[in-house]
């Protein structure tokens, strides 16, 4: 097995998985500034980026098929429930409550983006970008709306094959369940001849996700070298100076990202999961550093997988609802980040929201971001629409772009937080109680 996923074979004994992450973050800053400076003038920022990205591309392209499996197999070999299903939903629509609350709270409070009134058109001088450019705004054809019908009719392809070419998550997901629920009503009431053919069916499929599983393992160990050439090249590109100009901008949406990863998941994995959250981060560490680095919770699939059957020790069934079947209701990071900014932006301008506004806002922020399944910069995409709803001008999302690298790889940090968090509390309702001794007379 790889190091990825915690256990070890040779090499892996002596550096970690997330010493290894760690080690390809610093190395890639290290060469990112001597790109800058022309230390290295073979590797420009450009063919450094592309070279990290294609692993993760592959990455991204491997965990669409292996949901689809995963889905399949948890339906076939274990028992889900319609009530676990009931109690995903209500937890995650709880959760992203919470990060809708944290994100706008912070922004009201601090009102940092007050610190940018007045100077809109300097600032967007110095960051090289043009935000009065309508076109920039527009969203994407393949990207979620504010529309609740839309969504839903979008979760419906014109064929079988697009949802794995455009990594359309919810509906592999439905296809998954639809597939997954059709044989084992064969299997358990379709006579002896179907009931043997669908066993067979169930050890291919068995087949391929372990299959599938280890090819990702494998490229889950080439991670530290796609960090290395990403961080390199993003570091190349854009160098320290922009933080300082976004610093303010930065600052509250990490704090918030933390506030809610960090202090509520640990209230909900104490009182409600009943599970030491040290122990939690500690059996995590390997996919929440896989997040960070591939900026990703769908690439960080198998990674969440692994932790949560090996070191955390949740339930097939519990892991499975959470990670494959609630990826997309748990996307409390994005939903997070889009409330916050909206607020910023709106202060930045001079623009007072009222409560109905920053209501909309909320709401325009959890369904853009249960909408987002598998699309590019997914949180730069949604919070155009989230401007729009706020009545704000939609193009400002470019604003952000050069620090979205930064807080791309930390809303996907807090969304595979969410995942896992998700399945500890599901797995807490699904353990049978010890039953009471009876009393002595």
């Amino acid at each position: 097995m790889s190091e990825a996923t915690g256990q070890t074979d040779g090499g892996s004994r002596r550096i970690p998985a997330y010493a290894r992450v760690i080690l390809g973050v610093l190395l890639g800053a290290l060469t990112g500034f001597a790109i800058q400076k022309g230390v290295l003038p073979a590797l420009t920022a450009e063919k450094s980026s592309e070279i990290g990205l294609t692993i993760i591309r592959f990455l991204k392209a491997l965990a669409t098929p292996l949901i689809l499996m995963a889905v399949l197999d948890a339906l076939l070999r274990t028992r889900i429930s319609g009530r676990k299903g009931a109690r995903l939903v209500v937890i995650s629509a709880i959760n992203a409550v919470i990060a809708t609350v944290i994100g706008m709270g912070l922004a009201n409070l601090l009102r940092s983006g007050e610190e940018w009134h007045g100077k809109m058109d300097e600032i967007a001088v110095q960051l090289g970008v043009k935000p009065t450019l309508a076109a920039a705004g527009e969203p994407r054809a393949d990207g979620p709306t504010l529309d609740p019908i839309r969504n839903l009719a979008s979760f419906v392809p014109d064929n079988l094959l697009d949802p794995f070419r455009t990594n359309h998550v919810i509906t592999v997901v439905i296809l998954a369940i639809l597939l997954g629920a059709a044989l084992r009503r064969l299997r358990d009431h379709g006579g002896p001849e179907l009931s043997e053919a669908v066993r067979l069916m169930e050890g291919g499929i068995h087949l391929v996700f372990r299959t599938l599983t280890q090819i990702l393992e494998w490229v889950v160990w080439l991670l530290p070298f796609a960090i290395y050439f990403v961080v390199a090249g993003v570091v190349g590109k854009t160098g320290p100076g922009v933080f300082g100009l976004l610093a303010s901008y930065v600052g509250v949406v990490l704090l918030g990202l933390f506030l809610h990863a960090g202090v509520y998941y640990s209230v909900l994995l104490f009182a409600v999961a009943r599970v030491s959250p040290l122990r939690f981060f500690a059996g995590a560490i390997d996919s929440i550093l896989t997040a960070l680095s591939s900026g990703s919770s769908l690439a960080t699939l198998p990674v969440t997988l692994e932790c949560l059957k090996t070191k955390l020790r949740v339930s097939e069934s519990s892991a499975r609802l959470a990670a494959c079947v609630g990826t997309n209701l748990n996307h409390d990071g994005i939903i997070l980040y889009e409330a916050a900014a909206t607020l910023f932006l709106a202060q930045a301008l001079g623009m007072k929201l009222g409560l109905q506004t920053q209501v909309v806002v909320a709401l325009a922020s959890i369904m853009a971001g249960i909408g987002i399944a598998g699309v590019p910069d997914a949180g730069l995409i949604t919070l155009s629409l989230v401007l729009g709803a706020a009545g704000l001008p939609a193009e400002l999302y470019v604003l952000f772009v050069p620090v979205d690298w930064l807080i791309g790889r930390c809303r996907a940090a807090t969304n595979v937080i969410s995942d896992m968090t998700v399945a500890e509390i599901l797995d807490r309702f699904d353990r049978e109680p010890v039953p009471a001794e009876p009393l002595q007379p």
